[in-house]
């Protein structure tokens, strides 16, 4: 029994440590509480036709999830409602990471689950991250923040 709890201990102690989150080093990450900064990395941007003719684009949202996902699909509208409203000054792009095609975004972007939601600013620098669903008014203040206007002006 002696040698019994011992082992527990170190047991309990190799479980601990091995769950413990270990931040990434390659990526910006803000948290919702502190916005702290950490390490930034520089993504290379793709750029749309529409976007090389208009440089207005000050935000480039990026959707990583599957079409086959409840809360991915619940990202549909409210990436279809920020570009209505927010118009050429973001740039939304969605990749389907359950694709053959585009599985590679998932480690490129080196995500954790979907959906995750990356906002990149004009040269390709990470500002922000979240995983799961992201409701449009966090969104909204998120962008907001970052000097983007509503098309008609309200930005209620």
């Amino acid at each position: 029994m002696k040698k019994l709890i011992p082992l527990i201990f170190i047991g309990l102690f190799l479980v601990e440590m091995a769950c413990q989150k270990r931040p990434n080093r390659n990526t910006t990450t803000y948290t919702r509480k502190s916005n702290k900064k950490m390490q930034s990395r520089l993504f290379r941007l793709p750029k749309t036709s529409q976007q090389a003719k208009n440089e207005k684009v000050k935000i480039t949202f990026i959707e990583l999830g599957s079409v086959n996902c409840v809360p991915c699909r619940m990202m549909q509208p409210v990436m279809r409602s920020l570009k209505t409203k927010y118009g050429d000054q973001i740039n939304i792009i969605f990749y389907d990471v359950w694709q053959t095609d585009q599985k590679r975004y998932a480690s490129e972007y080196k995500i954790r689950l979907i959906p995750t939601q990356i906002f990149l600013d004009e040269q390709g620098h990470e500002l922000f991250r979240h995983e799961g669903f992201f409701p449009e008014d966090e969104i909204d203040k998120l962008l907001q923040v970052r000097g983007l206007t509503l098309k008609n002006g309200d930005n209620s």
